[in-house]
C-alpha cells in the first residue's frame, strides 16, 4: 500500500503545478521516497518536478500511448516509491475529445484518487454545486477531497469547508492567497534565473502547505494498492544493436521524455554533449537532438563553431540524426532570435527560423514514414522561412481530428527533422529509417 493522487483542478489556473511543487518538496523533506507523474505531453512542469523532488518525473499521456503502455509506465515507476503524486492538465475533464485525453481518463485508467484544486478566489459557498458536480459527473472518478487555493480569510475559509460539508467532499485544508506565489513565465524556458526563482517558490509554497493543509490526512485517505487485479505488459525489449547514440542535452536542449531515452538505452550506449559547451560529437551512429530553448543561447550555439562543422559532417557522412522542434531549429542556415538579430548556425537545412512575430503552434500530431506511424506533440513560438528552398515534407501530419497540417517533416540524406516531438516509448525510434 502506498499513497497515491492526482492532482486536478476545476479548470487552469488554479494553482495545480504550484501546489505540485509543494507538495513533492514537503514530502521530500519528510524523508519519503516520491515519484511524480505528468498528465500529457508537456516538458516544463516535469523540470519542475524533477527540482521539487528531486527524481525524474514521467509523462503519462493517453493520445501518444496506449492505456497498456500507460498501465505499464505507472507500474514501474510507481514500484519503489513510498508516495506517488501525479499532476493533471487543465481542468480536471478537459481532453482533446471530452474527456479523452484528460488527467481523469488517466485517473480512471489507474484508480488513482483525485485531489482537487479549487481557484475560491470571489466564490464562497456558491461552490457547493461546482465540487458536487465533479463529485458525481463520473463514478469512475472517484475524488478524494478539495483543497482551496487563494482564500482571503478565516471565515472565507470557514465557508468553503461549509460548502464541502454539505455536498460530502472532504476538504483537506485552504491555502491563503500569498504574494509572489506565482511560476516564473514558462516562456523563461528553464534557465539558471527561472529555476532559482521557482526554487525559491517551492520553499514558500511547502512551507505554506504545512501550515494550512492536513497532509496526514491527505495522504492517509489516497492510500491504496497499485493498479490491483490489473496485468502489466512492458513493450518488446528493443534489439540491441550496438550503436553508438548522442544525445544534446544542456540548457538549450532539455526537451526529452524520460522513456524515449530508455529505449534509446536498450538499442544501445547512449552519451550525452552540450552543443553550447562541447567542441565535437562523441562518436555517434544516431544523433538525437531534441527540443528546448536555443533561442535564448543562440550567440553561444552560432559561436561554437567547431560543433557546428561536426554536425554539418556527420551529416554529410551518413550518420542518422533525429532533431526536434529546437534541434531543428539548430540544422537551420540561421535563426533570427527575439532580439532581432540572425544568428549563422549548422545549416544542414536549407531554411531559417524566426522569432519574429511569434505566434504560438500547438497540438497532438501524427503521421506515417517508412510503415510506422508516430505520433507526438508541436509546440512552438517560431516559424520556418526560405520560400522555395524549403524542402517538401516527406510525412503528412494529422492533428487529433484527422484533420492534415501543413507542419512538415524534413527528409535530408539520413536526417529526420521538424517541430513535432516524438514520443517512440512503444515503438523503435530505428524505424523512422529502416522499414
Amino acid at each position: 500500500m502506498k499513497s497515491q493522487l492526482l492532482i486536478g483542478a476545476t479548470s487552469s489556473g488554479c494553482g495545480k503545478t504550484t501546489f505540485t511543487a509543494g507538495l513533492l518538496r514537503l514530502i521530500k523533506r519528510r524523508g519519503m521516497s516520491v515519484q511524480p507523474f505528468k498528465c500529457g505531453p508537456d516538458y516544463i512542469d516535469p523540470h519542475y518536478h524533477k527540482l521539487a523532488a528531486g527524481c525524474e518525473s514521467v509523462n503519462l499521456d493517453s493520445w501518444l500511448s496506449s492505456p497498456v503502455h500507460i498501465h505499464y509506465l505507472y507500474d514501474r515507476y510507481a514500484a519503489p516509491a513510498e508516495v506517488c503524486v501525479t499532476e493533471g492538465v487543465m481542468g480536471l475533464f478537459d481532453g482533446y475529445a471530452k474527456m479523452r485525453g484528460s488527467s481523469a481518463e488517466i485517473a480512471r485508467l489507474l484508480n488513482i484518487p483525485v485531489v482537487l484544486i479549487v481557484n475560491a478566489r470571489s466564490v464562497a459557498y456558491s461552490v457547493a454545486p461546482v465540487i458536487y458536480g465533479f463529485k458525481h459527473f463520473n463514478p469512475d472518478v472517484r475524488i478524494a477531497g478539495v483543497v482551496f487555493n487563494r482564500t482571503a480569510s478565516a471565515t472565507h475559509a470557514s465557508y468553503l469547508k461549509e460548502a464541502c460539508a454539505d455536498v460530502g467532499i472532504e476538504c483537506f485544508g485552504c491555502l491563503p492567497k500569498i504574494n509572489d506565489l506565482e511560476i516564473p513565465s514558462r516562456h523563461l524556458g528553464l534557465t539558471t534565473d527561472a529555476s532559482f526563482q521557482f526554487e525559491q517558490l517551492i520553499e514558500k509554497t511547502a512551507d505554506a502547505i504545512a501550515a494550512n493543509i492536513d497532509i496526514d490526512r491527505l495522504l492517509q485517505v489516497c492510500r491504496q494498492a497499485v493498479l490491483p487485479g490489473v496485468t502489466i505488459t512492458p513493450p518488446a525489449r528493443l534489439p540491441d544493436r550496438g550503436l553508438s547514440i548522442a544525445v544534446a542535452r544542456d540548457e538549450a536542449f532539455t526537451f526529452t521524455y524520460k522513456e524515449n531515452i530508455a529505449r534509446l538505452e536498450q538499442t544501445g550506449t547512449v552519451t550525452y554533449f552540450s552543443p553550447i559547451k562541447d567542441p565535437t560529437l562523441p562518436p555517434a551512429d544516431l544523433v538525437y537532438l531534441p527540443g528546448g530553448y536555443p533561442e535564448f543561447y543562440l550567440n553561444e550555439l552560432s559561436a561554437n563553431r567547431s560543433m557546428l562543422e561536426a554536425i554539418r559532417s556527420h551529416v554529410e557522412n551518413g550518420g542518422k540524426l533525429l532533431a526536434e522542434c529546437g534541434g531543428m531549429m539548430y540544422l537551420c542556415r540561421s535563426v533570427t532570435g527575439m532580439d532581432g538579430v540572425s544568428y549563422p548556425l549548422a545549416g544542414v537545412l536549407p531554411q531559417e527560423a524566426t522569432l519574429s512575430g511569434m505566434r504560438l503552434h500547438l497540438g497532438y500530431r501524427r503521421f506515417a514514414l517508412n510503415g510506422t506511424e508516430w505520433k507526438g506533440h508541436e509546440f512552438h513560438y517560431s516559424s520556418i522561412v526560405g520560400g522555395d528552398a524549403t524542402p517538401l515534407s516527406a510525412a503528412q501530419q494529422y492533428n487529433v481530428r484527422d484533420e492534415m497540417v501543413d507542419t512538415p517533416v524534413y527528409r535530408y540524406k539520413n536526417v529526420i527533422a521538424g517541430y513535432t516531438h516524438l514520443y517512440w516509448g512503444e515503438n523503435d525510434v530505428m524505424n523512422l529509417w529502416e522499414t
